[in-house]
């Protein structure tokens, strides 16, 4: 039976806010809504079933700083919630999976401590999630505010095998900008690792939802992340839900 394509609505944390950036940069962030929490339950309202959380100060910072308003979010609905931004360490992972959170993203610690990575899945099966940053191809870290000279490609397949449970793929150049997922880089990954691989930067309508879904041939796409075209009201939630569950 093919597995249902994901859809992951993104609630960004700044400031305890629930923000969208333009490339990720910290001083080009939109607010959308000052309740995180109310909106993950206004997405759960409109049909999704699960939710993509960010901690962007912890993203810098190394540590968890939005944690009031995750644990709200997670008080407000009863849907997998995966979360990113500033964990990098088992005791944080620990913590934040007890806290009732379905999947931990690690993005730097993949690159800085790989063994981190693989020692978390074994321990946490199928909770934990991979974050890769790219910026032309290359790994982006802290927040992306460095760019590594590690390829997209070969730090996805240094987890192949370990128990991961996805890989969130980010072409950072598109993200917040509505240009349209990268839809070959995304494929390009896919085929390259095992991971179920989830796109990341520049949804910008439904048509990307089914362009991926068509991509990666045998190994393909399972989901992708839905962020400013979604808050802007360029993609309609109920149109976008039926596309993904299309064959």
């Amino acid at each position: 039976m093919t597995k249902p394509f994901e859809l992951w609505p993104a609630i960004d944390l700044k400031d305890g806010n629930c923000v969208r950036l333009l490339r990720g940069e910290m001083d080009q962030a939109t607010t959308f809504n000052p309740d995180p929490a109310d909106q993950a339950a206004r997405f759960k309202a409109m049909g999704f079933d699960r939710l993509h959380v960010v901690d962007l100060n912890g993203a810098f910072a190394g540590d968890s700083a939005n944690g009031d308003a995750v644990r709200a979010i997670l008080s407000a609905v009863d849907v997998p919630v995966q979360l990113g931004g500033g964990i990098r360490t088992l005791a944080q992972i620990e913590a934040w999976l007890d806290a009732g959170l379905s999947r931990v993203i690690l993005g730097t610690a993949a690159l800085r401590d790989p063994e981190l990575v693989k020692s978390a899945a074994k321990t946490f099966e199928n909770q934990i999630v991979v974050g890769i940053d790219a910026r032309d191809g290359r790994v982006a870290v802290e927040g992306w505010a460095e760019t590594s000279d590690m390829e997209a490609v070969e730090l996805a397949q240094q987890f192949e095998g370990c128990g991961v449970a996805a890989l969130v793929v980010t072409d950072i150049s598109r993200d917040g900008m509505k240009s349209g997922i990268n839809v070959d880089f995304t494929a390009r990954l896919a085929n390259a690792v095992s991971i179920p691989i989830i796109a990341s930067g520049g949804l910008a309508s439904v048509k990307d939802i089914t362009d991926l879904k068509s991509a990666g041939g045998e190994r393909a796409v399972a989901g992708t992340i839905l962020g400013r075209a979604l808050y802007d009201g360029d993609i309609d939630p109920a149109e976008a839900i039926q596309a993904a569950g299309a064959r």
